[in-house]
C-alpha cells in the first residue's frame, strides 16, 4: 500500500468547508493559479468536476492534464485524493 502525505490524511479525513485549490494533493501554486484563473479556485469546485465526471478518475486526469498542463504524478495523486475524499466523507 502506498504511503500517504500528510497533507493526503488530513484532506481526506476532514469536510471539505471552504479549503482552496491548493490545499487538494499535488496541486501546487502554479497548477493551483491555471486552476483558478478558469474558476477552480476552491477545492469543492473541483469535487464538483470530479463528480460530474462520474468519479471517473481516468477521465479526471486526462481532464487535468489536457486543460491545465497537470504531470502525469499530479493527476494521479489529484484523482486519488478526490476518490479517497468521496469514499471517507460521502
Amino acid at each position: 500500500m502506498a504511503t500517504r502525505s500528510q497533507k493526503f490524511k488530513d484532506f481526506v479525513s476532514e469536510p471539505m468547508g471552504n479549503k482552496t485549490v491548493t490545499q487538494v494533493v499535488s496541486i501546487d501554486e502554479e497548477l493551483g493559479s491555471k486552476l483558478a484563473a478558469k474558476g477552480f479556485d476552491k477545492a469543492y469546485i473541483l469535487l464538483g468536476q470530479f463528480l460530474l465526471l462520474k468519479k471517473d478518475a481516468s477521465i479526471f486526469q486526462l481532464w487535468l492534464k489536457g486543460t491545465f498542463g497537470a504531470s502525469s504524478r499530479q493527476a494521479l495523486q489529484c484523482a486519488t485524493c478526490l476518490t479517497e475524499w468521496c469514499y471517507t466523507i460521502l
